[in-house]
């Protein structure tokens, strides 16, 4: 966890630093802070700080990872990361419902949204108990 820590913080200390940069550049060529872009940093910073404070409190409370960790073996961090459905086509209805929903947001008709959000549901349940439904279900 101290990897991402220190990833999520860094970008955060660089997002200060440039709102920061960008504050004395607006001033000194415009004659006025351009008040929305140093926001925007300093609201940018803020919002890494948050996963990265988090992962930095869970590290110290953890033990360390084999990533964490500079002696480490690349052996050691070997095995299961999860299981990945190799034959599903629900990832690809999940993808096409959620882009009928953004068209339906950018184009303002709410008969597809509502629509389309409807199918979403239905393909994120499908995507969830896939193993759970009909031949693919679990033994044991």
């Amino acid at each position: 966890m101290k990897v991402e820590a220190r990833l999520f913080l860094g970008v955060a200390v660089f997002c200060w630093l440039a709102a920061i940069g960008y504050g004395i550049w607006s001033k000194n060529s415009q004659h006025h802070v351009e008040v929305v872009g140093v926001a925007g940093l300093v609201l940018s910073g803020g919002l890494l700080g948050i996963p990265g404070g988090f992962f930095w409190f869970v590290s110290r409370r953890i033990d360390p990872r084999p990533e964490d960790r500079s002696d480490a073996e690349i052996a050691e961090a070997a095995g299961d990361f999860g299981f990945f459905s190799p034959g599903s086509y629900w990832p690809i209805t999940v993808a096409g419902a959620a882009a009928f929903v953004g068209l339906g947001l950018a184009f303002e008709q709410l008969w597809l949204v509502i629509v389309a959000v409807l199918f979403l549901m239905f393909s994120i349940g499908g995507l969830l108990f896939e193993y759970y439904l009909g031949g693919r279900r679990p033994i044991g």
